[in-house]
């Protein structure tokens, strides 16, 4: 969600399967976007993904009760498995329209008792904000629940808003995520709570109900300050990247990981979980309206939620990337900001819509692709609309790719 002072950007070349990059400094001294064109092309990716949606129950403030939004998003989260998709994802928000989104692992328990097959993941827990002896019991369950479908994302939060109402202190942040989530990822591999931690002293306790598999494989955290990539190496966990920084600087973060990754556990960095906006429809044109519409109306409650121009993050210990970050976006303005952060995102025909989304793979090394489908006060009927073409022509084409990777290997052996 940040400015830059340089940043790049896919430029899709239809029916190529392949991306020049755009470089563009987001300010010159008349307040306008430059743009300049590199032929830096980018070769589509190989292998596929599984590929599923995120619901975040964002509320507009448009009158509309709390539950008329969770009704709308229930009644979509219910097609996901029919429709032939992966994957059911929920966010954690509190307190604001941001996302009427308090418990991940509650919605994704009832989801598990409508489906039978899709993934169900947390997109994410945050830690600081929750007892990790609760967040270990909640999984287990989940899992138990789901016949083994539970997928863990965890994160350490950004909203003072959220923070100041749990009563925890945002400098705390990392110290809380980085000792919850050791304690969360012990229990659920041994079945045993015990901590002497700063802030969770845990006596020896069982956890109940014993979890039946390992959640090492299938564990995520969210990371886009530097801090947050250090405590996801230092924890041996799998990346989830919210769509949102320049392309540059994403590569160079990813390979950053993979690197140090390798060095500190001597093996292969797991592959990463991207999650994205996404509005797929065949009319470019009305795609792009409403990706201008709707994707920066997101962009925009999404600044008012965490106050990312405030100046508490320069007084806030761990989050230093933030406190530049408001510098650079109060110089890009907010509408600046919207139009860069909407460009990262997903839309268009099916066509482009699966040639972003090879590029994000890329870029980032995922396996996963979880397709946020309602936001920003979109229509109920155009989120539908989206999300059935997105399930029929954008995703088995995602997946299809694997296979046909697969098949092509067998052949060679």
């Amino acid at each position: 969600m940040h400015g830059a002072q340089r940043c790049i950007m896919p430029l899709q070349h239809p029916g190529s399967g392949r991306y020049s990059s755009i470089s563009c400094n987001p300010l010159t001294s008349t307040g306008e976007f430059l743009f300049q064109f590199e032929l830096e092309f980018l070769s589509s990716r190989t292998t596929g993904m599984d590929v599923g949606a995120v619901f975040s129950f964002q509320q507009m403030g448009d009158r509309r009760e709390d539950g008329a939004v969770w009704r709308e998003n229930l009644r979509l989260a219910d097609m996901v498995e029919p429709l032939g998709l992966d994957g059911i994802w929920s966010t954690e928000h509190h307190f604001t329209d941001y996302q009427v989104a308090p418990s991940p692992t509650q919605f994704l328990s009832y989801m598990a008792g409508r489906t039978s097959r899709v993934k169900l993941g947390s997109c994410a827990t945050i830690l600081p904000w929750h007892d990790p002896v609760r967040v270990a019991e909640e999984y287990s369950l989940l899992d138990i629940l789901s016949n083994g479908r539970a997928i863990m994302g965890i994160g350490r939060g950004l909203g003072h808003v959220e923070f100041d109402g749990f009563r925890v202190p945002m400098s705390e942040a990392r110290d809380r995520f980085v000792e919850g989530a050791r304690i969360v990822m012990d229990a659920l591999e041994t079945g045993n709570l015990s901590a002497k931690g700063n802030h969770y002293p845990i006596p020896d306790r069982h956890l109940r109900p014993h979890p039946e598999r390992s959640f090492r494989e299938r564990t995520y955290a969210a990371a886009v300050s530097p801090e947050s990539f250090d405590a996801v190496i230092e924890l041996g966990l799998g990346l989830m990247c919210v769509v949102q920084k320049p392309w540059e600087i994403v590569q160079n973060d990813f390979a950053n990981y993979r690197e140090r990754f390798l060095a500190k556990h001597a093996r292969p960095a797991p592959k990463s979980l991207a999650v994205a906006f996404v509005y797929c429809d065949n009319d470019a044109e009305r795609a792009k309206d409403h990706a201008e519409e709707y994707i920066e109306r997101y962009y925009n409650i999404t600044m008012e939620h965490y106050n990312l121009t405030g100046e508490h993050f320069a007084n806030t210990p761990g989050y230093e990337y933030y406190a530049k970050g408001a510098k650079t976006m109060k110089k890009a303005g907010d509408g600046g900001a919207a139009r860069f952060f909407r460009e990262l995102q997903v839309y268009g025909t099916p066509k482009q819509c699966i040639e972003k989304i090879m590029h994000i793979a890329d870029v980032i090394d995922a396996d996963m692709f979880a397709a946020n489908i309602s936001y920003g006060g979109l229509p109920a009927e155009a989120a539908e609309a989206s999300l059935r073409l997105f399930a029929r022509e954008v995703a088995p084409r995602l997946k299809a790719a694997s296979r046909s990777k697969a098949e092509s290997s067998a052949v060679s052996v």
